[in-house]
């Protein structure tokens, strides 16, 4: 026989053999040119095992050492072919073949699964085994690089079981031990592929399958979350327990790495209950336990997070992982936390409703963020204590302090600025803490009184105010008279408060018939009052 190597691929892994399985496509010619067959026109490739008599002799022969995607033109004399007696009606008797071949397929039956990874991740935490879930991207070729399939084309992985049957045999056994981000070509005969038959659409019978596939998701039905302590800091006072609520920033990303969400992006933390289900499964049992400032990543299987349907940016079947800081956390029954730092020796004097305070303040978030300082200001906080000039929290949080005291106090938000914050400056549910020092304090007066008597009270009090004596006081009567009470030390009014509307509100309180005028008849001390609500019970 004669053979012409008329193209030759650059790459040729492998030879034709005795004993392998070819498919290929062939002219078949006269020397005169004229063509007695082709497979082309039948539109399928011929398909045999080589040196096993199932060609004719010069066939077997001219076959061997080709390489898939060679071409070769082949002469073969009548004795290596039909020989004397031919192909009635097809090929004469003592007829010289030219055949022009070109190789699409080896294979043999002693094959098995080749496995080529040409990238793999420096980490590898864990590789894919038997009854594990797995999101891949593929590209499907034939042993000649005819692409058949592709993941990418859909732009959607191929999720599936592997080692359960799901799968051809071939890649079923490709897939294991393969890492997440690692990229493999696995080679499969068709015999563990789609057999003799090709899977009736796109893949022929017979055909070996060349699979280029990256990992990008991995799990096991079984799996619970993982966590990864990133930072723990060196004082954890509390860890967070289910019906804690929660504030805290986060990446989420699949597990090769594309990010699908970020709190940070939004620049607000994710604010909730933990433990009650108002997130996903494996979120609200990876953040118990957390204290404030912890910094940890928690791997989430696909059914302990958005399942086989995903969500927005999350593939169906996609693990989940989230980079979380914690920024604070507190429980709806929290009470206000005060931690005294300093305390005078001589601490006899302590603040009550009503007195009149001056204070210094740092106010900040748990993690350390600065909100405001009076220091900053170059001038004290001034209130008057339990009259709702500050938030419940810091009203609770200044009762029973001395002068010089300084105190710790934290503040959850149901006493705080609640789930609203203050726009720009306070955070939503966010937990304060204010560190405290007290540097004046003026005594209150009773509860429910706006002034008091330092002395006696004169019996003609009415006509002392009355300065005209036209029995009646105005406004302006009544003011004169409480202001020279205060100068002059008889009196005292609520500290804290404005002058005139503590005495326009007395006033209001004696002038019963709402005249603008208080006579005789409707002027009465609190005292007095009270004897008659008690004469009247």
């Amino acid at each position: 026989i004669s053979v012409e190597r008329r193209f030759v691929p650059d790459s040729c892994p492998r030879a034709v053999r005795p004993g392998d399985f070819v498919r290929y496509h062939y002219l078949g010619a006269f020397p005169d040119g004229t063509r007695f067959d082709s497979s082309y026109d039948r539109g399928s490739t011929f398909n045999v095992f080589v040196g096993k008599g199932q060609l004719i002799a010069g066939m077997d022969k001219a076959l061997v050492g080709m390489c898939v995607n060679e071409r070769r033109f082949v002469k073969i004399p009548p004795k290596l072919a039909y020989g004397s007696e031919g192909v009635p009606g097809v090929i004469p008797p003592n007829s010289v073949l030219h055949f022009d071949v070109l190789l699409i397929d080896l294979w043999n039956s002693e094959d098995e699964v080749q496995v080529q990874t040409y990238f793999k991740p420096e980490k590898c935490p864990r590789t894919v085994q038997v009854s594990d879930f797995v999101r891949y991207h593929y590209n499907g070729t034939f042993l000649d690089g005819t692409l058949f399939d592709s993941s990418h084309n859909r732009m959607r992985t191929y999720d599936t079981y592997v080692g359960i049957g799901w799968l051809i045999p071939g890649m079923d056994q490709g897939l294991l031990g393969m890492c997440v981000g690692e990229k493999r070509i696995i080679t499969i005969p068709p015999f563990l592929a789609y057999g003799e038959d090709g899977d009736g659409k796109e893949i022929p019978g017979q055909a070996s399958l060349v699979f280029d596939v990256v990992l990008l998701d991995l799990h096991n039905p079984k799996d619970g979350i993982t966590i990864e302590n990133q930072h723990v800091p060196e004082s954890c006072e509390r860890r967070s327990q289910t019906g804690d609520f929660l504030r805290y920033h986060y990446n989420g990303t699949l597990l090769d790495g594309t990010l699908f969400d970020s709190s940070y992006s939004r620049n607000r933390t994710y604010d909730t209950y933990v433990g009650k289900g108002y997130v996903i499964a494996g979120m609200d049992e990876g953040l118990l336990g957390v204290c404030t400032g912890e910094k940890r990543r928690i791997i989430i299987p696909p059914h302990l997070g958005y399942g086989e349907e995903g969500r927005g940016k999350i593939p169906g079947s996609a693990v989940l992982v989230f980079d979380i800081q914690v920024v604070d956390f507190h429980n709806p029954s929290d009470s206000v936390s005060i931690t005294v730092n300093y305390k005078p020796s001589n601490c006899t004097v302590l603040s009550k409703k009503g007195d009149y305070l001056k204070y210094h303040y740092n106010a900040s978030l748990l993690d350390g963020t600065l909100l405001d300082s009076t220091h900053s200001l170059g001038k004290t906080y001034n209130i008057v204590l339990g009259s709702g000039q500050v938030v419940v929290g810091m009203d609770m949080g200044l009762q029973d302090m001395c002068v010089g005291e300084r105190r710790t106090v934290v503040i959850p938000p149901h006493l705080g600025y609640g789930e609203d914050g203050v726009e720009g400056e306070v955070p939503g549910s966010a937990v304060l803490v204010f560190d405290i020092e007290l540097l004046e304090l003026v005594s209150g007066l009773p509860e429910g009184y706006m002034f008091v008597w330092n002395g006696e009270v004169s019996p003609n009090l009415f006509e002392e105010i009355d300065q005209n004596h036209d029995g009646e006081v105005l406004l302006e009567e009544f003011s004169e008279y409480i202001q020279a009470q205060v100068d002059s030390g008889k009196g005292k009014l609520a500290p804290g408060f404005d002058f005139e509307k503590i005495v326009k509100n007395m006033f209001t309180n004696q002038d019963r018939d709402g005249n603008g005028k208080v006579t005789a008849e409707e002027f009465k001390l609190k005292d007095q009052e009270a004897k008659e609500q008690h004469d009247e019970l």
